[in-house]
């Protein structure tokens, strides 16, 4: 097989969730809170036949006992992809890092950071190598 196409194949689902968010992005536009475009991402994502978790509590550990401190990540699709929502002119690393923390608290394979700009759609996918614990970003060709 010719390995672009097979390493296009492998990252698929990235396509057709960020496909998702520009439906929702071209129907709201830029300016609204978060939380809307969360629940519709959440709503036609698992119309699309995806499994979504909303507002997922990440308890914090040190060693075997949890701290009374959490997180909240955005969207969980399928148990392996955290996506992590943004509704501002920008991204800058703090964005970035919130989500590669979620990613290695959780140990979930993927990440994808969207912004819903008033200028436009932006997505970053990442992927976690489960054997190094390294973020890296996927670009597809």
């Amino acid at each position: 097989m010719d390995l672009i196409k097979e390493y296009n194949e492998r990252y698929m689902f990235f396509h057709e969730i960020t496909g998702v968010a520009m439906q929702v992005h071209r129907k709201f536009r830029g300016g609204l809170l978060e939380s809307a475009y969360e629940a519709a991402l959440k709503y036609l994502l698992e119309k699309e036949g995806y499994k979504v978790e909303r507002q997922v509590m990440l308890p914090i550990y040190w060693d075997d006992v949890q701290l009374d401190q959490t997180y909240r990540m955005d969207l969980v699709v399928d148990d392996d992809i955290i996506m992590e929502l943004k509704a501002v002119n920008h991204i800058d690393t703090p964005h970035r890092r919130q989500l590669w923390n979620y990613m290695n608290l959780t140990h979930l394979p993927y990440g994808m950071l969207v912004n819903f700009s008033p200028d436009g759609l932006y997505s970053e996918w990442y992927e976690r190598d489960s054997r190094t614990g390294e973020i890296d970003k996927i670009k597809l060709i």
